[in-house]
């Protein structure tokens, strides 16, 4: 199954409750219309594009997608916020998951063409990923729900970068930190994939409950498997130099989607999870 959520835009976003003659459209029912709109046209624009494409048009539209999801995102946690009514929240949502059902089928259907393995061989055995024989250790006991991926690192290559190193921008938050190095997991949630032999090396990405997913990438060796639950702070493997790379470090990226093309700054998403790592 490509996605948990198959949310679609109700119809409700597109056709207000009638109004009695001659009455005005309320302001709540007009940005509701604006909003259903925006969407759709995101929508509409990422099915246009055609399977297997990855030019510069269509990573144009998914960026689109992505910054109008993280706005949605935002406009929904302001509502909660504001102790919003229970109505109005579900609705904010479910326009939030919309713009994610889409960019998440667009995406899938590049990665599933591209042979990205997260898309067509998430368990790495074809990769045959070097992991470890025992279960990860037990997480480390720590204040609050969410922690930092690692330990004693330092900031290198932040997202959004520019350089020769990358074909267009960086997509995540490197970590230099000497292979060997654990690496936890950020927060509870569960293993969407364990892979190996691509440009990110072998890697883990976890599934978060708020519908997020985090990718530890370059990884010497992988202590987790596809299914598994993680706490926060619970290893998932050792950092190295697996994959593209000009030396040991780990790459920690979030995105909306367990595909390319979906990430947003890790930095803000994790200080938004009450964790500050500098930078």
């Amino acid at each position: 199954m490509r996605r948990e959520d198959h949310a679609r835009l109700p119809r409700m976003c597109f056709a207000p409750a009638r109004k009695p003659p001659g009455s005005l459209p309320s302001v709540p029912s007009f940005r509701s219309l604006l909003a259903a709109v925006l969407i759709a046209g995101v929508l509409v624009a990422l099915a246009a594009v055609p399977a297997g494409a990855g030019g510069d048009a269509f990573r144009e539209e998914t960026t689109r997608a992505v910054r109008a999801h993280e706005k949605a995102r935002a406009h929904v946690d302001r509502l909660r916020a504001g102790d919003a009514r229970t109505t109005e929240v579900r609705s904010a949502e479910r326009r939030r998951k919309a713009i994610r059902a889409g960019l998440w089928d667009a995406l899938w259907s590049v990665a599933r063409d591209a042979g990205d393995p997260v898309a067509v061989d998430p368990y790495g055995r074809a990769g045959r990923c070097p992991a470890a024989r025992t279960r990860s250790r037990a997480p480390e006991v720590r204040d609050g729900d969410w922690t930092a991926p690692t330990r004693r690192y330092r900031l290198s290559a932040g997202y959004a970068a520019r350089g020769s190193r990358w074909a267009h921008r960086h997509t995540g938050q490197d970590f230099a930190v000497p292979t060997g190095t654990p690496v936890y997991a950020v927060g509870p949630g569960t293993v969407r994939a364990t892979t190996c032999g691509d440009g990110f090396g072998s890697q883990v990405i976890v599934r978060h409950s708020d519908g997020y997913f985090t990718q530890y990438a370059h990884l010497s060796r992988i202590d987790v498997r596809k299914g598994g639950r993680v706490a926060a702070g619970q290893r998932l493997g050792l950092s190295g130099a697996t994959g593209n790379v000009t030396g040991p470090h780990l790459h920690f990226e979030v995105r909306i989607t367990p595909y390319m093309g979906s990430a947003v700054s890790p930095l803000p998403w994790l200080r938004r999870k009450s964790v500050d790592i500098g930078g």
